[in-house]
């Protein structure tokens, strides 16, 4: 149906079920794009948007009408020949407005609320990126200081001191800028206006977070220097405006670095090598590899997929997101700083400051707060997993000896490291491969990120991102400066302002279109928990605990229904009224690959 440049064995291509849902999912968001655009020439509009209604009305249900054959002409540009021939007879069933967002359904004006904005780096489509603040102020790489200073947050951390708030933990970072810094130069070369930023805020009493200042950083004029400014919530007026524009520049950097490292980067590419490592080196008959077959699934079409059409150059990412042409080059800088042993759900909280070790606890860790809704599920699900893959260990390896002489194992294992990571080979953080429990904490890592990780990162995208009011993917200026043309544009209409920051109309609407079909599951998805086939494995003994570990997954479910439904975790629903299921295993949201 879809060619692909890259040869992918028949046994990784999707199903025919899949591969006829994922042509329909793509033809209806197709339409959904080119009839906005068509909408827009029809009524001979601009390609920006000039109110905030115009925005809306991208969504709705209604059906085509009589566009058909404009259609046409204009999928050719975005579709391949041989989809083309199911789009004349089926346009007539295919919806040509967008879905509504479910965070706008919920609540239309959650975008602007400064709690939802705090709560959705707990609960939201990119809650593996905020760090506990470890020192007052940042500092960047190059040694430059943050220019966020005391008298800037000390007067909004209800009643405390900011020592006494950074020894109780409660100062929080969402840090897109060491990482930024080296490329606006290019970014901002192309009629884009990015900046690098800095967002704080306030664990309150009721553990909702709180914006305190966001600083947005350009690089200076001579090398090695930075021009930041600092912004902070205002109370109403253009003091409140340009807060709101702050945030917006905040969502552009963090929807870039959600799809280009924390979903592209973190569960598709760097899985590949372990994909390809399992195929070459363990028999099908392994217990290893039948035991994480089931996770790999599509991985290698899907992956196809995207380095075709959407990664490619000149691609939906290059022509959309912020970072442009950019965006590969990014991708492959952070992928630098990628380590294995802490893609585990633990080893990342901790990483991240938003954890601390606790033998007490049955992951090891223990969360600084409860509500925190992406950590609080994982952590359910990991603990779940490892007991079963621990389990599943045990059963066919008698101990460390019969694992170290396990030749297809340690073949396999040394595969990842020397051929498919091979410029990471000499790294000293990768499990030696020697004992048991090394077995079990990368083969459960590997089960984590193809299943939890990629389901929070992944399937929520459309409701999140869809409407880009709440996360813009890119903005064509910058905050104005006083005393400037521009400010005084400002100052006339901040809403005309800050629509003609975002991105045209083709931009968004083919954004959303790509979310569209990416966060919709087809009916043969995997799921962790549920067994591929009556004959996945024929051990009676293992049936029986894979049974447990499916249980035991509906138990933590119900837990997880529980806390969306307590009144007293403020970040379980929030301002937009929308519950955390991300990482709901009962509603077939942890996908297995």
């Amino acid at each position: 149906m879809f060619k692909i440049d890259s040869c992918i064995p028949p046994d990784e291509r999707f199903s025919p079920q899949k591969q006829s849902e994922f042509a329909k999912k793509v033809i209806q968001a197709t339409l959904h794009f080119v009839v906005s655009q068509g909408e827009s020439v029809s009524r001979e509009e601009t390609n920006q948007f000039k109110s905030f209604n115009e925005i809306k009305e991208l969504f709705s249900g209604k059906k085509s009408q009589g566009v058909e054959e404009w259609m046409i002409k204009k999928l050719e540009a975005h579709l391949p020949k041989e989809i083309l021939k199911e789009i004349g007879q089926g346009i007539k069933d295919y919806t040509t407005k967008f879905p509504m967002p479910q965070l706008f359904a919920g609540n239309e004006l959650a975008w602007k609320d400064d709690e939802e904005f705090g709560r959705q780096m707990l609960a939201g489509i990119n809650a593996t990126v905020i760090q506990c603040l470890q020192a007052f102020p940042p500092k960047s790489k190059n040694g430059i200081w943050s220019s966020i200073r005391r008298s800037h947050i000390e007067h909004n951390l209800d009643g405390l001191t900011l020592q006494e708030a950074m020894n109780q933990w409660r100062i929080f970072i969402l840090d897109h800028h060491n990482y930024l810094m080296p490329f606006l130069g290019k970014i901002n070369k192309n009629g884009v206006c990015a900046y690098a930023s800095r967002t704080l805020l306030f664990l309150k009493d009721d553990a909702t977070l709180k914006p305190l200042a966001i600083e947005l950083s350009l690089p200076g004029l001579s090398p090695g220097t930075e021009i930041h400014r600092v912004f902070c919530p205002g109370g109403n007026g253009s003091e409140a405006a340009l807060w709101q524009f702050a945030k917006a520049h905040v969502g552009v950097n963090d929807s870039g670095y959600h799809q280009l490292i924390s979903h592209w980067l973190k569960t598709h590419a760097v899985v590949e090598p372990f994909i390809i490592a399992t195929r070459r080196q363990l028999s099908v008959m392994h217990p290893i590899h039948r035991l994480l077959d089931p996770h790999f699934k599509d991985t290698m079409h899907i992956n196809a997929l995207a380095r075709s059409t959407v990664l490619k150059g000149g691609g939906i990412i290059e022509k959309t997101l912020y970072s442009g042409e950019v965006s590969m080059e990014l991708s492959s800088s952070l992928y630098k700083e990628w380590r294995f042993d802490e893609q585990s759900l633990p080893g990342d909280l901790l990483k991240r400051g938003m954890a601390f070790h606790n033998p007490d606890c049955l992951a090891g860790v223990q969360l600084l707060f409860e509500d925190y809704p992406y950590g609080t599920d994982g952590l359910e699900i990991w603990v779940a997993t490892k007991r079963w893959v621990n389990d599943y260990c045990l059963h066919f390896y008698e101990d460390d000896n019969s694992l170290r002489s396990d030749h297809e194992i340690q073949e396999w294992w040394s595969e990842i490291k020397k051929i498919g990571h091979g410029d990471k080979c000499n790294e000293t953080w990768w499990y030696p491969m020697t004992t048991l429990s090394d077995l079990v904490e990368a083969l459960t890592t590997l089960v984590w990120i193809s299943s939890g990780l990629h389901a929070s990162v992944n399937f929520g995208q459309y409701e999140y991102v869809g409407h880009p009011l709440n996360r813009p993917i890119k903005c064509q200026n910058f905050i104005p400066m006083e005393g400037t043309k521009e400010f005084a544009e400002f100052l006339h209409d901040p809403d005309k302002f800050f629509l003609k920051m975002l991105p045209n109309k083709s931009e968004i609407t083919l954004y959303m279109a790509l979310l569209e079909v990416l966060s919709a599951p087809t009916s043969d998805e995997v799921y962790l928990g549920q067994q591929r086939s009556p004959n996945w494995i024929d051990d009676v003994w293992v049936k029986q605990r894979f049974e447990q570990f499916a249980e035991k997954l509906n138990e933590v479910d119900k837990r997880i229904v529980e806390r969306n439904a307590d009144p007293k975790l403020k970040n379980r629903q929030g301002p937009s009224n929308i519950p955390y299921k991300l990482l709901r295993p009962a509603v077939s949201n942890v996908k297995s690959c």
